[in-house]
């Protein structure tokens, strides 16, 4: 027995979250990020770990992090130079895309050029049929003439995506040799082993991504394994997944495209995790850290997923925990234009400087800063002490955007709040609009370093009915890197009508995925517990352009009951529609299977309720609402559940400050979460 540890590298701060196998408790600790040197934040956090809490590096029996390493590569555009070559006379496949422009309301819009130019694009001969059949044989000496093309144009990779061959890979594998053969000193990458979905620009885009990102990730991983394993670290480090899931870094450093999106994923599996153990229906996360806020929707406990996740300015097509980022973080920069407006974001101050507040040399003034400058923030060391607030610096960076506005210090402050604040409004708007789900219905379950700082007043302008903010809001992104499973999907596409005469195929394709699913989970991971499959299709009727993944019985597909089958799609057609149209035909798209093994899990003890007032531990003097007030200070770890009081007041501890304004009242529940809502609702 020995320690599992969870790690978030954020923006600003990385989180460390550390469960106690032989007592099932939890600690945590914060450390300020290293973007110049990434990695290196981890390392200085086993090493505080060890100080702090005296956990030597050989007790350390698992490991997982979340990284932004992949998702940074994308939006600097720092990745691989490669080439890519495509059936011959498609090759304006990333170039034509879908036809979208970035603001569809400005003629001067303008998409974002592509991660693989034109110029290193080249046509190779030879062609697949719809159905996967040879419609004309491969040329090898078109491929040569690419290889030569990419040498010439500096490729430092190849990635090779050819029509249909989600259908069938021989073509790509077959150049795949060929490049191989003719440069070996040239990495290959291939569509159908990336992520073999149908559509040509949605296969392409994802396999791009996944390549362009690689060897950054592989480096940097091999670095982690090879520091961890130096300071006496006995546990091969594994990596959150974009589907909530995790995978050893062995696995990572090729399937990059698997984990791109680790670090938001690992948020949402944390507050999941919250919102079941408190039994909340309807929950909206809110993740602000240092650079963005995120959200997602939480229903019963269970994140939802989805594909067409934004990275930067490209969508990637696989499977993915839902989430969308709805405005500024706490390190976001306020700014005036040259107009005299006042804007905040989206540049950020990071880590390094950090708001001006930090006292580590930043200059300009952020949502941190403001609330630091109204004096709502620094009432406490935060950062687990790796931070001490600097109120007069807040109020000088303040204070110049405040002589540029002709309004005072405190005036210009709230009104960098309100306008980071009222831009996570729209976007939130529009995200319930998409979902079709009512805000007023729903509990904000605030985390990250400044979540809980901002929560209230987001809450406030939706009208929902509480906000929770969790024990160890800032390292939740941490715990749920702990706490997920391990967890991969697999898919076969078919594209054929679902009757009787496919059932041989669908129970045999099932099968085959059942195989590489077990494999996987036993042979790669190395798990030896018991695991859950989960089978779905992606089914529509004929006709339709899309398809909706829909849930099936085990049974069925066991079975080949196509009865069943095509029943279960038109319930959920129904469900998502409304309607359905039972005497349609059916086709089915592809196969999907997801294996998952299920990890250790702290206990949250259950505590008795001791209702009564809450000890103010002191007062201040802020500016909150358009007035100077004096609020009641409390501290967090002096909390009793059952508890209550009222806002306005602040709340401080080591990993975050909730700020309450006034009209709320906030009690502590019975595993310590403090449950805020409006006075009326009390």
């Amino acid at each position: 027995m020995g320690y599992r540890v969870g790690v978030d590298i954020g923006g600003s701060f990385t989180d460390f979250a550390l469960f106690d196998e032989d007592t099932r408790s939890l600690k945590s600790l914060k450390v300020l990020s290293r973007p110049d040197e990434p990695g290196a934040e981890v390392l200085e956090g086993v090493r505080l770990v060890g100080e702090r809490y005296g956990i030597r590096p050989d007790e350390i029996s698992y490991f997982t992090h979340g990284t932004t390493v992949g998702v940074n590569t994308v939006i600097q555009r720092k990745g691989l130079r490669l080439a890519l070559f495509t059936t011959e006379h498609f090759r304006d496949v990333l170039e034509v895309a879908r036809l979208k422009i970035k603001d569809m309301y400005n003629l001067l819009s303008k998409r974002a050029p592509p991660l693989i130019t034109r110029d290193l694009v080249f046509g190779v001969a030879g062609r697949l049929n719809a159905d996967g059949r040879e419609y004309q044989p491969l040329d090898r000496e078109s491929v040569r003439r690419a290889v030569d093309g990419a040498r010439a144009a500096s490729a430092e990779g190849i990635l090779i995506s050819f029509l249909h061959a989600y259908r069938n890979a021989e073509h790509e594998l077959a150049a795949k040799a060929i490049v191989e053969e003719l440069a070996p000193e040239i990495p290959v990458f291939c569509s159908s082993e990336t992520w073999p979905i149908i559509r040509e620009y949605e296969r392409t885009i994802t396999a791009a991504i996944g390549a362009y990102v690689q060897p950054r990730v592989a480096h940097y991983l091999g670095s982690l394994q090879k520091a961890l394993k130096d300071v006496g670290v006995p546990a091969d480090p594994r990596l959150t997944k974009s589907n909530g899931g995790v995978m050893t870094a062995e696995q990572g450093k090729s399937q990059c495209v698997q984990m791109i999106l680790s670090g938001t994923a690992s948020g949402v599996i944390g507050a999941s995790y919250v919102a079941q153990m408190c039994g909340i229906a309807s929950c909206m996360s809110l993740d602000i850290g240092g650079t963005s806020a995120d959200v997602a929707i939480i229903i019963d406990g269970q994140p939802q997923y989805g594909v067409g996740e934004q990275i930067g300015d490209f969508q990637i097509y696989i499977p993915s925990v839902s989430v969308s980022s709805i405005g500024e973080g706490g390190g976001s920069i306020a700014w005036v234009d040259n107009l005299g407006v006042l804007k905040v974001g989206p540049e950020s101050a990071g880590s390094r400087p950090g708001p001006a507040c930090y006292g580590r040399g930043g200059t300009r003034a952020t949502i941190t800063d403001a609330f630091a400058a109204l004096g709502l923030v620094g009432l406490s060391d935060i950062g687990y002490s790796a931070v001490t607030i600097d109120r007069d610096k807040a109020r000088a960076v303040v204070g110049e955007l405040a002589d540029a506005l002709g309004r005072s210090v405190e005036e210009t402050a709230e009104a960098i709040i309100r306008i980071a604040v009222s831009g996570m409004y729209s976007d939130v708007s529009a995200l319930v609009s998409r979902f079709g789900i009512d805000p007023r219905e729903f509990s904000c379950l605030a985390f990250g370093g400044a979540g809980p700082m901002l929560a209230c007043f987001l809450a406030r302008e939706l009208g929902m009915q509480e906000v929770v903010v969790p024990v160890t809001p800032g390292v939740l992104s941490a715990l749920g890197g702990l706490i997920a499973d391990l967890k991969s999907d697999f898919i076969k596409t078919l594209y054929l009508d679902l009757d009787d005469k496919a059932s041989p195929l669908i129970r045999s394709e099932y099968a085959a995925l059942r195989e590489r699913a077990l494999a996987w989970l036993q042979r790669d991971q190395g798990y030896e517990g018991p695991h859950k499959l989960v089978y779905s299709a992606e089914l529509r009727y004929r006709g339709q352009s899309f398809e909706l993944d829909t849930p099936l019985d085990e049974e069925a597909v066991e079975a080949g009951d196509i009865v069943a089958l095509v029943d279960a799609f038109h319930v959920e057609h129904e469900r998502i529609y409304g309607h359905a149209d039972r005497q349609a035909d059916v086709q089915v798209i592809s196969l999907r299977l997801v294996i998952s093994g299920e990890t250790a899990k702290p206990d949250f003890q259950r505590h008795a309720l001791r209702p009564g007032p809450a000890e103010v531990t002191r007062e201040a003097e802020v500016w909150l609402d358009g007035e100077s007030r004096r609020v009641a200070v409390y501290r967090r770890a002096d909390l009793v559940p059952g508890q209550h009081f009222a806002g306005p007041a602040v709340v401080t501890q080591d990993d975050c400050t909730t700020v309450m304004p006034p009209g709320v009242v906030a009690r502590v529940d019975e595993y310590g979460n403090l449950r805020i809502v409006p006075e009326a609702g009390r």
